[in-house]
C-alpha cells in the first residue's frame, strides 16, 4: 500500500507476441489459385469475344466516320457525315419501317403461340417426346429449303395460298408486289421456323417451376386458366425476358428470309420497289453492291443502337407486366 492508503498493483511483464508464421510457397500458390483461377476459367470467352465480337464492332464504328470505299487506301474523314446523310435517306427510313413491320408481325404472334404451345406440351400428352421433337423440326430444316417452299406457297400465280383463297371465293394476292402482304408472308416464314424453338425454351422453364406453388394454388381453388395467368406466367418472367430479347435481336437483323423471298435472282433490293427491303438488306446493298463501306458501317451502328433501345424497352415492359398480378 502507498501513503494514501491505495493499493499498488504490480505490473506483470507481458508475454511477447508470437512472430507471424511466414506462409509457405504452397500456401501462397493456393491463395493465388483461389483468387486468380476463376478469372482464368472465364478468360477464353472474353478473349474470343474481344477478337471476334468487340473488335469488329469498334472497327465498324471507326469505318463509319470515313468516306471509305473498297480499295481506297486513303479514305476521307467525314466525322458524323455518314450519319447525317443517313438521317435524310428516304430509302433507309423505308427499309426501317419494313423491318419494324415484319418484326411486329413475327415476334408478337411468335411469343404468344410459343407460350401456349409450351403450356400444351406441358400437359400429359401421349407420345410427348415425339411432339416435342416435332415442333423443333422446322428449326432443324434448311433455311434455304424453307425459303424456296414458302416462296412457292405464296406464289402469285400458282401458289397454294392463292389457290385456297380462290376456293373460298376470295381474290388472289400478289404476295411479292404488295408491301403489307409481303411482310405477312415473310413473318409467316419466320414464325414457322422459330416458334417451336422458343416453345421448347419456355417448356423447359415450365417444367422447372416448383411443384409446391402449383399445389398450393390448386388447394386455394384456382382453376387451370387462373393458375396459368397468375402463377405460371409471373414465374416465367426471366425466361420470357430472354426469349423476347433474343426474338428482338433476330427480328431486327432479319436478312435471309426476305433475301430468299425475292423473286429476282441475285437481287438484294427486297422487291422491285423495295417493298420488303429490310435494314440489313439495305446495308448489304450499300456495302457489297455500292462498295460504300463507310455508309454501310453507319447503317450497321444505327441498327445496333436501335436493337439496344428496343430490347431495353422490351425488358422493362416485361418486368413491369410480370409484377402485375
Amino acid at each position: 500500500m502507498n501513503a494514501a492508503g491505495g493499493t499498488v498493483l504490480e505490473s506483470r511483464p507481458r508475454a511477447p507476441h508470437p512472430e507471424p508464421v511466414k506462409p509457405t510457397l504452397r500456401e501462397r500458390l493456393a491463395r493465388w489459385d483461389v483468387k486468380v483461377s476463376p478469372y482464368l476459367y472465364i478468360a477464353p470467352f472474353f478473349v474470343v469475344f474481344g477478337i471476334a465480337g468487340l473488335f469488329p464492332l469498334l472497327y465498324t464504328a471507326y469505318v463509319s466516320l470515313f468516306d471509305w470505299e473498297v480499295g481506297d487506301d486513303h479514305p476521307k474523314f467525314l466525322g458524323l457525315g455518314n450519319y447525317v446523310e443517313l438521317m435524310g435517306d428516304g430509302q433507309f427510313w423505308h427499309a426501317l419501317v419494313n423491318t419494324l413491320s415484319i418484326f411486329v408481325l413475327s415476334s408478337g404472334p411468335q411469343i404468344v403461340i410459343a407460350v401456349l404451345l409450351a403450356a400444351l406440351l406441358n400437359t400429359r400428352l401421349r407420345w410427348a417426346a415425339g411432339w416435342r421433337v416435332g415442333v423443333l423440326l422446322p428449326y432443324a430444316a434448311s433455311l434455304v429449303a424453307l425459303g424456296i417452299i414458302f416462296a412457292n406457297l405464296f406464289g402469285p400465280n400458282y401458289g397454294l395460298v392463292n389457290s385456297i383463297f380462290e376456293a373460298l371465293g376470295l381474290d388472289r394476292v400478289d404476295w411479292q408486289a404488295n408491301r403489307f402482304a409481303s411482310h405477312v408472308a415473310i413473318a409467316t416464314m419466320v414464325n414457322w421456323r422459330w416458334t417451336g424453338y422458343n416453345a421448347l425454351i419456355v417448356l423447359a422453364a415450365m417444367q422447372a417451376l416448383p411443384k409446391d406453388v402449383m399445389e398450393a394454388a390448386i388447394v386455394d381453388g384456382a382453376g387451370a386458366v387462373r393458375r396459368f395467368v397468375s402463377v405460371t406466367l409471373p414465374m416465367l418472367r426471366p425466361t420470357l425476358i430472354f426469349v423476347i430479347i433474343t426474338s428482338t435481336i433476330g427480328g431486327l437483323q432479319i436478312f435471309t428470309e426476305p433475301k430468299l423471298f425475292d423473286a429476282m435472282p441475285g437481287s438484294n433490293n427486297g422487291g422491285s420497289q423495295h417493298q420488303f427491303q429490310t435494314v440489313t438488306l439495305y446495308l448489304y446493298q450499300s456495302g457489297f453492291e455500292g462498295f460504300d463501306l463507310g455508309y454501310a458501317s453507319a447503317i450497321a451502328w444505327v441498327l445496333f443502337v436501335l436493337i439496344i433501345v428496343i430490347a431495353l424497352l422490351n425488358f422493362l415492359l416485361t418486368r413491369r407486366m410480370g409484377r402485375v398480378r
